[in-house]
Formats: C-alpha cells, structure tokens, sequence
C-alpha cells in the first residue's frame, strides 16, 4: 500500500442496535416492560433503525405512551397496487375469520380499559371464561364446554405467536398487549363484529 492510500473500514452497527433490529424482524414489536434496554435503544436511534430497515421495505413506529416499538411496512409499499399483506418479510400472516374475531373482541377490551385507567397505565387481563361467551356470541355454542374452552385457547395461543396476547396463566386469564391497538383498522374490526352479529342473528330465525 503506498503512502497516500487509506485502508477504508466499513463503520460497523452497534451491537445494541443489532440485537434491537433483530429483536423487531423476529417477533415484530419491543415492549418496555419486558425488553427495557432494546426499547431504549430503538427510542433513542430510530434513524439508525429506519436506514437498516429500509432496503426492506419497513420502517419502525414508536408509540411512546403505551411503550412499544413496532415494525411497519412503508407507507410507498402499501400505496402501490401491492398489498403490504404481499410483503415477504411480514411476519404475520392473514387470520381467519376465528382469529379475527378474538382480534376485534380483545381490541374492544383493551381500548375500554384504556379508557378507564388511561392510555399506558397498565396491560389489560381477560378472561377466558369472560373470552368464551363472546365468542359464542358470534360462533354459536359447539354444546361442549370443553371443546369452546380448547377452541380459545388454541386461538389465543395462535395469536400469542403475533405478539398480540401472553401465554394463559394458572388462573385461565391472559394478558392483552398493546400492539393489539396498532394491529388493525378499528372500522374494519367493527365491520367484522357486525357482520358476525348478522350472521348469528341469522342462524337463530332458521333455528326457530
């Protein structure tokens, strides 16, 4: 190497901020209360986090109130004539009508103890045997207490791996996690309770 020449070092990321992006691109969202130091950093470096995020179509969103930082798809992916559910790096996957459903009834539990404590007070707990009724609701009853208990459980434990619910503790009550209230769109999931209204409004006039 002559004189004049410089070696060139690629700056290199953080491991902080590495284990933050990779904690994002597996599991979608950090929460303050169960991951404090990674939440910090994606509060203090969103920069850092948007530019590696970026050639993948995603961005991050912080919502600092209820104190999550979540992945996003940009807003010019989903403008485009792609459905940002097209995009091959989310995580999540469509649900079925089930899981949307259980959405839409936990979304409404959540934002009514929201509205209670206030925003970012504190996680909202259900229960199962509160979760069962309301589903019932919409699904009709299967004439097996069992079998509506195993159906929600499954189902919550679908939704736990979207980060969405913790696992159902001894006590049969789950935990409802704030990414639930970025997850969708608030009409659409009263859209849905309401046409599964009709639905079961339905079923019952054929029934009598």
């Amino acid at each position: 190497m002559s004189a004049d020449e410089t070696e060139v070092t690629p700056e290199t990321t953080s491991n902080q901020l590495k284990s933050a992006v990779q904690e994002l691109l597996k599991y979608g969202v950090l929460e303050a209360a169960h991951k404090p130091n990674l939440y910090r950093t994606a509060l203090t470096s969103p920069e850092d986090i948007d530019q590696i995020l970026e050639p993948l179509d995603m961005a991050l969103k912080i919502d600092d109130i209820r104190g999550i930082a979540y992945l996003a798809i940009i807003q010019d992916y989903a403008d485009s004539e792609r459905d940002e559910w097209s995009h091959p790096l989310v995580r999540r996957q469509r649900f079925n009508l089930e899981q949307s459903l259980l959405v839409a009834i936990l979304r409404r539990i959540y934002i009514a103890h929201e509205m209670e404590v206030g925003i970012g007070s504190s996680s909202s707990v259900a229960h199962l045997d509160e979760l069962i009724p309301e589903m019932n609701q919409f699904l009709g009853e299967s004439g097996s207490d069992s079998h509506d208990m195993k159906r929600v459980r499954q189902l919550l434990e679908q939704l736990r791996g979207h980060g969405l619910v913790s696992e159902v503790d001894k006590n049969d009550q789950v935990t409802i996690r704030p990414l639930i209230v970025h997850l969708a769109n608030p009409e659409n999931l009263k859209n849905l309770l309401i046409a599964f209204q009709q639905q079961a409004e339905s079923k019952q006039r054929h029934a009598t």
